[in-house]
């Protein structure tokens, strides 16, 4: 629920305050979009982008395998 994936936010970020690097692996995008520093995205087990969130959110192959084309 909302509540609990925004207190699984909150507590990731302390984490990595403290200077531990987390890995995860989520499909919930507005928590990856709001914690994340660098993004890797797969589509079939292959990587088809890396950067920013804002990067991401951008990136033509990541629209295309998620969003579908036109």
């Amino acid at each position: 629920n909302m509540k609990e994936t925004s207190a699984l936010g909150e507590l990731i970020r302390r984490i990595v305050e403290r200077g531990t690097t987390v890995v995860m692996v989520e499909h919930d995008m507005d928590l990856v979009m709001r914690i994340s520093d660098r993004i890797l995205v797969l589509n079939y087990g292959e990587v088809i982008a890396s950067g920013t969130p804002a990067e991401i959110q951008k990136d033509p192959s990541v629209i295309a395998a998620y969003l579908g084309e036109e």
